[in-house]
């Protein structure tokens, strides 16, 4: 079976970064999704594709160990690290034109 480690981006309707340390392990599926034809519910052939986002471990070594203990195959997706600009009150009244907002970046 393959897995796919990675840890979650925080939501775009939330500024909190509160699940975003933690690590997620979620397989992929085998077979597709499809629709039940009696009730219309959508399943999956694999009773892995339950685990999807419910394997929650607190470091990328605990998740590793995890999967290599299974005896998994492993996809490792790092993160991209998050980049703060420092701003002030200040700046939300200056005029500024985005070729000066990319200039004052690249001095950064």
């Amino acid at each position: 079976m393959r897995v796919r480690v990675y840890r979650p981006s925080s939501s775009a309707a939330q500024s909190g970064r509160a699940k975003a340390h933690q690590w997620v392990v979620e397989p992929e599926l085998v077979t597709p999704r499809l629709p039940e034809p009696i009730m219309g519910w959508v399943g999956a052939g694999d009773a892995f594709s339950e685990l999807k986002g419910r394997l929650r471990f607190s470091s990328q070594e605990a998740a590793l160990a995890f999967v290599r203990n299974k005896g998994w195959e492993v996809f490792v997706a790092e993160p991209a690290e998050r980049r703060l600009r420092p701003r002030n009150y200040l700046d939300n009244f200056c005029i500024t034109r985005p070729l000066d907002e990319e200039r004052a970046a690249r001095a950064l």
